[in-house]
């Protein structure tokens, strides 16, 4: 009676035991699955939304690929089960490469947009780089706020931001050759020349400074 209790008792003890053990295999698998799930469904998210919550997209599967590393240890199959992992890590990178890349463009031509509103007014220079609104009428103030607008942020400019007003100012000049001919007086003419010779010195001096702040941060 007492051996067959006791073969009885050793029974359910490997039964649990085996119960135990075929629970962790489920749980690993179901992480491994889970984390495999998440990769393609972030694959299906439109650019436009991935790229408003990318924080939280990446949060998240830095949880689930932690877990699915984890979960091998419980496999018996890993071979199998790691690269089904490799293969999703793989597919990731290269979603998160090219989002991140999407939205690094997109804060430059962003920033680039706010530089151009704040030279030349809301919405006026946009990539095209069109000045056809520029004339012998309003040249004169067009001069006058970009100055302007130099000279109040200059020691927030970054050398790239010097490189853009660069950019623009030589697209203005040029269409000052043109709004010329067209009929611009001689006195908002010289008024035009005052203000470049005020931006001239400003902007050598500043760019170099930018320049220098940017390669000394760049050592550090």
């Amino acid at each position: 009676m007492k051996k067959r209790n006791l073969l009885l008792g050793v029974a359910i003890i490997s039964l649990a035991f085996t119960s135990c053990k075929d629970e962790k295999v489920v749980a690993a698998e179901k992480s491994v699955d889970t984390y495999v799930v998440y990769v393609d469904s972030v694959g299906n998210i439109e650019a436009t939304e991935a790229k408003a919550n990318w924080q939280a997209i990446d949060d998240s599967y830095q949880i689930r690929v932690v877990e699915a590393d984890l979960a091998l240890e419980n496999l018996k199959e890993k071979e199998a089960a790691q690269a089904k992992i490799d293969a999703s890590k793989a597919k990731y990178e290269a979603l998160k490469a090219q989002i991140e890349a999407d939205m690094q463009a997109e804060a430059a031509t962003n920033s680039k947009q706010v530089l151009r509103n704040a030279l030349f007014g809301e919405g006026k220079i946009g990539s095209d780089m069109n000045f056809d609104w520029v004339n012998k009428d309003n040249i004169l103030a067009v001069y006058q706020n970009f100055v302007d607008a130099a000279d109040a942020n200059k020691d927030n400019y970054s050398r790239e931001d010097w490189d853009e007003v660069k950019l623009l100012y030589e697209a203005l000049d040029s269409r000052k050759n043109t709004v010329e001919k067209e009929g611009l007086t001689s006195s908002d003419n010289r008024k035009i020349a005052g203000l470049k010779l005020k931006f001239a010195p400003m902007f050598t001096f500043n760019r170099i400074g930018a320049k220098t702040e940017e390669m000394q941060e760049a050592k550090e």
